[in-house]
């Protein structure tokens, strides 16, 4: 068996090689969670912020660590996203429905990440994140997103590929995850 070594430890990643593989794994157990939201205007969400890993403006939907908080360790991706949702984007969710999970980048990072979706949105404040974050809250008509999104690319914005994942499950998740 190939013995698995740290190369680096710092406070949310490990750096780690087995054998001739360099890979991530996150410090966090729960992952992360991706938050699939409409407002009652059939807009979607999507939050505009800063990210230092690829010196770029970023386009995603809500989002954020499952477990990441002193004394959270237990916490589901359902309680997480709802925290997230509220922090980022200043909307409470009278329901969060889990999707699926799945790795983030299988080939360089053990981080799984779930997809949620929040129904039955409620506006409680402004959004923006916490005090460590300086997000943009954007609210995209349903029937233009892809377009939007688009349009963020062209002009210089880093877009997350998984956006058009949320996308399509906005359209299909009924049929591929039918009620539990």
């Amino acid at each position: 068996m190939t013995e698995t070594q740290t190369l680096h430890a710092g406070r949310w990643l490990r750096l780690m090689r087995r054998g001739r593989w360099e890979y991530a794994e996150r410090t966090n157990p729960g992952g992360g969670v991706i938050i699939i939201a409409l407002t009652p205007d059939d807009c979607v969400l999507f939050v505009e912020q800063w990210r230092e890993a690829v010196h770029s403006k970023t386009i995603e939907m809500p989002a954020g660590l499952v477990g990441d908080l002193a004394g959270n360790a237990g916490e589901s991706a359902i309680t997480a996203a709802a925290r997230e949702l509220t922090e980022e984007t200043g909307y409470r969710a009278g329901r969060v429905e889990f999707l699926m999970a799945g790795p983030s980048s299988a080939g360089m990072s053990n981080e799984m990440i779930a997809f949620v979706r929040a129904w039955d949105l409620v506006r409680v404040h402004a959004g923006g994140g916490d005090a460590t974050e300086d997000i943009v809250v954007h609210e995209v008509p349903r029937t233009q997103a892809a377009t939007w999104l688009l349009d963020k690319l062209r002009e210089g914005y880093s877009i997350d590929p998984k956006l058009f994942a949320g996308l399509y499950f906005l359209d299909h998740a009924a049929t591929l995850f039918p009620a539990r």
